[in-house]
């Protein structure tokens, strides 16, 4: 799978799905009990707080922690935890070992990718001078203020480069990209999917530009399996940026760069424990001892019986829901780097077991065992019902959770349930404007609907001071859920709106995926201006 999929994933991750009434302030459920207290060391520390662990069938999903860490990385941490160091002899002598295992000039573990990200951005505006980065964001004199992105290659992680202050130049085609590379230009950045399929943009291709006018290029592969040598850096890439956590299954707050030495030195110059913008990204010892074992494990690891492994949990799985009529089983085996694990497509007629995937994902989400599963939507054949479908993961599961899955899905799939009924008639019509008013954490917003309205069906617009988006849903009965998730991937925030329509008013609540749930109202608007005819002169004005 393609990480600008797994973007658009996010929006759709069914851990956090809001109730209709939650508490006045509420983040994404992650626990399903109340806290007990106190903490108790061992198999069940999650349980004697009130936090009901999971089975991973997402992938490599930060929040719900990642991946896994390998053993020999932990002992490794473990033992970086009984002693003290000096931070840049530290970073040096990682370096140099990063360098030999992956066959690059040099490398660095910074607080995870985004950190990394942050700090060569750092660097290819300071050029590695300290009076600049101490500065930073406020660019004022500075020459190089501009990075260079790609349209497909914007999403939500280039935050990270923005935090510097830069001026983000955004570009459709190679000849753009060629005619934005100035003397202003600090760095290129890609988003890299891992296939070596991205139309025009391809890094041989932004490479053969960018380096004859040195400039900098920093590829983002973040989810991608690591090469030796890295492919990236074979194809012109003057920097590439992995996460620690990803497929490496090392700390999973830590990053990976390689590259270019004096890029990295200003780079970890640029980072904590130094003082400047990057101070807030610190990275601990035990982290980039860590992490370094992590591509010492992966270097070494026999692959092909990993994969091996993994096919057999997505066969387990294939063989026990197949025996549910109506079922179909799919097996994916990615030829990309980027997320590279094999998936099993679980899918059915909705309307023949009288469940969703959307439903499904949340009896599997929120009931014991606990199990994280991803929904695909699929565009039917010519002919052949609308299917809705279950993607599962084996590149996080865990030996015997193959087992405990292929039951659970087939508990949830095999049950009897009646068909669903039909939605009951909107109570009212709340076609017009409305003003939004939405609770946050600390602050309250207005917003303004204009709504739409054809019998159970809602479209319109959500507009507030930021951004103007389309919005759809329903009405069924007095209850009402429209939502919203267009914008430009890079600042777009997600809106699901669920409420009660009581008259000339309406109240409940918003749940914004990773940033939680809060509290809404709104009412119909007014209009207060007078009705009267309007007169328009025949010629220019007379008097003004």
């Amino acid at each position: 799978m393609k990480r600008r999929d797994v973007l658009k994933g996010l929006s759709i991750l069914p851990l956090g799905a809001a109730t209709v009434f939650p508490a006045r302030h509420a983040l994404a459920h992650a626990a399903t009990q109340a806290p007990k207290g106190p903490l108790v060391p061992g198999p069940a520390i999650y349980q004697s707080i009130g936090v009901e662990p999971l089975i991973n069938c997402m992938g490599t999903y930060t929040i719900i922690g990642g991946s896994i860490e390998r053993q020999i990385v932990r002992e490794a941490m473990d033992s970086a935890a009984k002693n003290f160091v000096q931070y840049d002899e530290l970073a040096t002598g990682v370096g140099q070992r990063l360098a030999e295992l992956t066959k690059s000039e040099w490398g660095m573990i910074s607080a995870g990718c985004a950190a990394a990200m942050k700090h060569v951005t750092a660097a290819c505006v300071t050029g590695g001078n300290p009076e600049k980065l101490v500065r930073i964001p406020d660019l004022s004199g500075f020459e190089k203020t501009e990075v260079v992105i790609p349209r497909p290659s914007r999403n939500v992680y280039d935050h990270a480069i923005r935090n510097i202050g830069v001026r983000i130049i955004t570009v459709d085609s190679l000849q753009e990209l060629q005619d934005a590379l100035c003397e202003r230009t600090a760095m290129v950045y890609f988003l890299s999917d891992g296939s070596g399929d991205e139309s025009h943009f391809t890094v041989e291709a932004i490479a053969k530009l960018s380096k004859p006018k040195n400039i900098p290029f920093l590829v983002d592969a973040a989810a991608e399996d690591l090469t030796v040598p890295c492919v990236h850096l074979e194809n012109g890439a003057s920097v590439v940026a992995y996460s620690g956590g990803k497929a490496l299954c090392g700390p999973q707050c830590s990053g990976i760069l390689l590259g270019q030495k004096d890029i990295l030195q200003s780079a970890w110059q640029a980072s904590s424990p130094h003082h400047g913008p990057g101070r807030d990204n610190k990275v601990g010892r035990e982290e980039m001892i860590g992490a370094l074992a992590a591509i010492e494990a992966w270097v070494a690891m026999d692959h092909k019986a990993q994969w091996a492994t993994w096919l057999s949990y997505l066969d387990r799985v294939s063989k026990k829901v197949s025996d549910i009529n109506g079922v179909r089983t799919l097996l994916r085996e990615p030829d990309s780097l980027n997320n590279n694990t094999p998936v099993l497509l679980i899918s059915w007629d909705p309307l023949q077991l009288h469940i969703t995937a959307e439903d499904a994902s949340e009896e599997l989400g929120r009931n014991k065992p606990r199990i994280a599963v991803a929904i695909e939507k699929m565009k039917p054949k010519p002919g052949e019902p609308v299917l809705t479908s279950i993607r599962i993961n084996a590149g996080q599961m865990q030996p015997g959770e193959d087992k405990i899955v292929a039951e659970r899905m087939y508990e949830v799939l095999s049950k009897t349930r009646s068909p669903k009924t039909s939605p009951a008639k909107a109570s009212s019509n709340i076609a017009g404007r409305w003003d939004v008013l939405v609770e946050y954490f600390t602050s309250k917003t207005q917003y303004t609907w204009i709504l739409e309205q054809d019998q159970n069906w809602i479209q319109g617009i959500h507009s507030g001071k930021f951004a103007t988006q389309n919005i759809a849903g329903t009405l069924e009965g007095d209850m009402i859920k429209i939502k919203s998730q267009e914008g430009e991937v890079e600042n777009r925030i997600n809106f699901t709106f669920t409420g009660k329509v009581t008259g000339d008013s309406i109240s409940g609540s918003v749940y914004m995926v990773e940033y939680g749930t809060v509290r809404f109202s709104a009412g119909r608007y007014v209009y207060k201006e007078e009705q009267h005819p309007i007169f328009v002169p025949a010629g220019p004005p007379l008097s003004t």
